[in-house]
Order: structure tokens, then C-alpha cells, then sequence
């Protein structure tokens, strides 16, 4: 009886191990965490997914793990875009992180709140559109200077599909 009830644990004990260390199936980059938007920002994030270049800044769009529709990685280090998150802190009223005075950086229509984050890397997210869009640009791209070049090449896609709103 005891080999049964430690088979099941093994085999839990594998399973969490490897979720922990973000195993991926062959041939996908381990990718962002896919967040759980509402059902009308899943319809848009979902469009939004079609819509998004093979390319951003140079590299290449790869398949990510876990696969879903409300993320993509392009090239290595990742670009890493994430459809449906929830509000940044930095503009969340009520947050102690909230700062009213946060700027937000325009690229072709499409408004970014850029955050430089401890790695280096900058993580930039849209706002004043019906769904909160986060795209993360590892320091490799931003460089020192904080190069947001690269969010040209997905803003055509969110302006054409997530309409500009509040969430």
C-alpha cells in the first residue's frame, strides 16, 4: 500500500518540480505568465493575438509555454508581451505604490507607461484602452538609455485592436 501512495506523490512531486522550473515543450521559449483577463479584454487580447508581426525590433516571434493567446516572445533574451493584465500599480488608485504623476510615453497612437525594472529590462504598458496591455523589453533592447523603439512594432496592432476606453 505504501508504493501506491508514494507513486501518485512522485509523480506530483515531478510535475511541480517541473512547473517550477518552467519546463516547455521542444522548440518553445519558456515564456510569460498568462494572466486571466475579463471575458471582454480575453475577446480583445484574442484579436489583438492574430494581429501581431512576426517580428519586433529584428527578432524573430517564437512559440512560448505555456501557449495561449494572451501572450507572445520575440527573439532571446524574450521581448515578452502579456494581453490582459491587470492595471499597474503606478496608476492604480489606492495602490502605495500609485503616483498620479506617472508618465506615459506615446508611440503611434498608442499611450505606454514605461517602468524600468530592477533587472534592467523595462516593462511597458498601456493605457486609456479597454484592456491593459504589458510588453517587456529585456535591458539587452532598452540598453541604459531606456530604448522603447521596439514598441513600434506592435503599436499598430493594439490601436487597431483595442480601442481606446477605460478599464
Amino acid at each position: 500500500m505504501k508504493s501506491s501512495l508514494r507513486r501518485p506523490f512522485g509523480l506530483s512531486a515531478v510535475v511541480v518540480l517541473c512547473a517550477a522550473a518552467g519546463c516547455s515543450s521542444s522548440g518553445g521559449a519558456e515564456g510569460p505568465a498568462v494572466p486571466t483577463p475579463s471575458a471582454r479584454a480575453a475577446g480583445l487580447c484574442r484579436a489583438l493575438h492574430k494581429e501581431l508581426p512576426k517580428t519586433v525590433d529584428g527578432k524573430q516571434r517564437r512559440t512560448a509555454a505555456p501557449v495561449s493567446d494572451f501572450t507572445a516572445v520575440w527573439g532571446d533574451p524574450a521581448i515578452a508581451l502579456r494581453c490582459g493584465v491587470e492595471r499597474p500599480e503606478i496608476i492604480k488608485p489606492g495602490s502605495e505604490h500609485y503616483n498620479p504623476a506617472a508618465d506615459s510615453v506615446e508611440i503611434d497612437g498608442v499611450d505606454w507607461l514605461p517602468e524600468r525594472q530592477p533587472d534592467g529590462s523595462v516593462r511597458c504598458t498601456t493605457t486609456l484602452r479597454e484592456a491593459f496591455v504589458e510588453v517587456t523589453l529585456p535591458r539587452k533592447v532598452v540598453g541604459e538609455a531606456g530604448d522603447l523603439g521596439a514598441l513600434t512594432d506592435l503599436a499598430g496592432a493594439v490601436a487597431r485592436t483595442i480601442p481606446v476606453g477605460v478599464v
